[in-house]
């Protein structure tokens, strides 16, 4: 059965993706769920439509996130969480805790795919991130000071 994907659905199908699925998995899972739509030559145009509506306003966001970026270089962003006698933290800093850190001091939003963080951050003192957007990427520092 050819369908329309409708949402991203881990190894089968991306959002907008127009591909044969079985007709038991699709009838039974996928429609049900509103992951796919049947696949109709109006749906197929309508769909390549909103694909390209969707891939300009990616665009043009990461455009807008390449210019603000690069004021992000060099700043330190200072956080407080509790910490032990040895400076260890009770709970790491992850990148979901640092990005609406960066949007209240910078005023920059900057999406959580975009932050480059082996592991989270489980000490007090300076540590250096990453922000890679496309090609381009700027270091910035995060201080980790005890409660």
């Amino acid at each position: 059965m050819k369908v329309i994907f409708l949402k991203d659905v881990p190894k089968v199908g991306k959002k907008y993706e127009v591909k044969n699925v079985s007709d038991g998995y699709a009838v039974n899972f996928l429609i049900p769920r509103g992951f796919v739509e049947l696949a109709s030559d109006s749906a197929i145009k309508q769909v390549e439509l909103l694909k390209s509506q969707d891939d300009a306003q990616k665009k043009i966001a990461e455009d807008l996130i390449l210019k603000n970026i690069k004021s992000l270089d060099g700043v330190t962003i200072e956080m407080e969480e509790k910490a032990n006698d040895k400076g260890n933290l009770f709970a790491g800093i992850h990148i979901n805790e640092l990005v609406p850190e960066i949007e209240k001091q910078t005023n920059l939003t900057i999406l959580p795919e975009h932050i480059l963080l082996d592991k989270p951050i489980k000490n007090i003192g300076e540590h250096e991130v990453e922000v890679k957007i496309q090609d381009k990427s700027v270091k910035f520092k995060v201080l980790v000071k005890s409660l």
